[in-house]
């Protein structure tokens, strides 16, 4: 039976009562520290983004803002904000130093109390809305994975990583949200066997730092060349069959305004691209490809998206079983 639409307008107007009490909760905080003039910048599903000025007339910031402490999705049902923040500032700090173009990070503030939200601010980089450079991209890709990770980030330990290696990561992942897929889908077929799919993901634990969320709406761009490359959640240690697995699926929406020849093109300016054949690559779409199933299913729900989604995911398990 459908749920009473009264119920669902009780609910929303709830939400919309509790957001506004956060959002006066974080111009309070950020008053206290001279940041006026705070704009809404964006949402996802465990921060929102606000673009400030600081009160002595420099330069404008952005606010990164945990509106709850823990988080839970149907993609990843265990998320630590504060981690993920904290992550974010070293590897950003860190990335700086070596060149790369990412946030200057400026603060990281913790809430003192649980009903304070953690809170990182970092340079604000401005993007004219131009299309993202593939070419230029693909070249940018190359530097970071080619950065010395043991000497840059010694005990690294990437939140995202879930203190796995990368190839029990991968297939533990894969796995699990293959079997949310079945809760959400009618004659959901069995999980491929993890046995099977353990010694293709082996050669994942030889790697470098990956982004794994590479898009236009984590770029900021001048004239399609990459200022800063955001949000770095996702970031794990491993091959970059990895991140090319997560290019390859993301490329098939434009939104993301991915062109996946021109970017493999700038990519070799630096290094070898991996192959885009065999099963290790079969393996990281198909890692991409469940995580968007559950996006278009749950997490922004979206009919048409998730009917092609779950059929991709099908496609390339079949293809990897052949």
């Amino acid at each position: 039976m459908p749920a009473d639409p009264l119920s669902h307008r009780t609910v929303a107007a709830q939400m919309e009562e509790l957001m506004a009490g956060h959002r006066r909760d974080l111009d309070s905080r950020l008053a206290e520290r001279g940041f006026t003039r705070v704009e809404p910048l964006g949402r996802g599903l465990e921060f929102s983004v606000f673009r400030a000025e600081p009160g002595d007339g420099g330069d404008p910031v952005a606010i990164r803002v945990a509106e709850r402490r823990f988080d839970s999705t149907v993609n990843d049902p265990r998320v630590d904000t504060r981690a993920l923040l904290r992550q974010e500032y070293r590897l950003t700090r860190l990335l700086r130093d070596h060149g790369l173009p990412v946030a200057e990070p400026v603060t990281l503030i913790l809430g003192e109390t649980s009903d304070e939200p953690d809170i990182l601010v970092s340079r604000y980089v401005e993007d004219d809305g131009s299309e993202l450079d593939s070419f230029l991209l693909g070249a940018l890709l190359a530097r970071l994975h080619a950065l010395p990770l043991p000497e840059l980030l010694p005990g690294l330990r990437l939140v995202a990583a879930e203190r796995s290696t990368a190839p029990r990561l991968l297939v533990g992942r894969i796995l699990r949200r293959w079997n949310e897929i079945g809760r959400l889908t009618d004659d959901w077929p069995p999980a491929p066997s993890a046995d099977r799919l353990l010694p293709i993901a082996a050669p994942l634990s030889h790697g470098c730092l990956l982004h794994l969320d590479v898009r236009r709406a984590n770029v900021r761009c001048h004239k399609g060349e990459v200022r800063a490359l955001l949000d770095w959640s996702n970031a794990v240690q491993a091959h970059p069959a990895l991140e090319f697995g997560r290019l390859g699926e993301f490329a098939g929406l434009p939104e993301n305004q991915l062109d996946l020849v021109a970017l493999r093109t700038g990519y070799e300016l630096h290094a070898e691209p991996p192959s885009e054949t065999g099963p290790l690559e079969l393996l990281c779409r198909l890692d991409a490809a469940v995580m968007l199933a559950l996006v278009f299913l749950a997490e922004s729900p979206d009919p048409v998206r998730a009917n092609a989604a779950v059929e991709r995911v099908l496609e390339l398990c079949e293809r990897l079983e052949r």
